[in-house]
């Protein structure tokens, strides 16, 4: 037999690499995917679950009326996962920085949609008109349909803020001048049942962080668990 014959045709270069290219590259690929959920899984095991969020009381029904003038209470809140907070439209001090931590909250919480809503009560109601708090509310960026400002008779704003949601208010001054007006310092986060479920001091420095983490919380996972219980 000739030499040359007995030598066994070789393959082309190319006819070698291309399986290797396809499969090396898939081989690749399947083991970054393996190892993304690999490291998903072992976070997920390794991540403390929150704790549930205590029920601390359930609000009465209420109906007080809004910055534009319509009757706006516990019927329009129903369903919902909201944080009250509590103002004065004449206040200097403590008001215009608790306001601006609710902006924080508005702004941070789109994602939460139509099922969050943010209320601020006045406690000032005799002043602060539906007018005036549309003019507040516009000076301060608030979405109307995000966000409500509510007045009312001072008898039902202290039923529903203080009976209700257990936050202080009141007038220091003995001719009720509104320099003598006080009230409380907490956001309320309140369930889809009307529950009030976290009190937060906005005076902290994590307090729209919590507010934030707890309301979703209640909407992704604690309302569902609550339901079926």
């Amino acid at each position: 037999m000739n030499a040359a014959s007995s030598v066994m045709p070789q393959a082309h270069p190319r006819a070698q690499s291309w399986p290797i290219r396809i499969f090396g590259s898939w081989a690749l690929w399947l083991s970054l995917a393996l190892s993304v959920f690999a490291f998903n899984f072992v976070r997920a095991l390794v991540t403390p679950i929150p704790e549930p969020l205590p029920v601390l009381g359930t609000l009465s029904s209420f109906a007080l009326v809004d910055q534009h003038g319509e009757s706006f209470g516990s019927e329009q809140l129903a369903g919902k996962a909201w944080v009250a907070n509590f103002i004065f439209t004449r206040c200097p001090t403590v008001c215009p920085a608790f306001t601006a931590k609710m902006g924080e909250i508005q702004h941070r919480s789109r994602g939460l949609g139509d099922s969050f809503h943010l209320v601020s009560f006045s406690v000032d109601p005799k002043y602060d008109t539906p007018a005036v708090l549309q003019a507040y509310a516009k000076e301060h960026r608030a979405s109307s349909g995000a966000w409500s400002f509510l007045t009312g008779s001072l008898e039902s704003i202290k039923a529903t803020v203080v009976e209700g949601l257990k936050i202080a208010m009141g007038n220091n001054s003995p001719d009720g001048n509104f320099a003598g007006i006080f009230h409380g310092s907490h956001f309320v986060l309140v369930d889809p049942k009307g529950q009030i479920r976290g009190y937060y001091d906005s005076n902290d420095a994590d307090a729209v962080d919590r507010v934030l983490r707890d309301a979703g919380w209640l909407l992704n996972v604690g309302f569902g668990s609550d339901l079926a219980s």
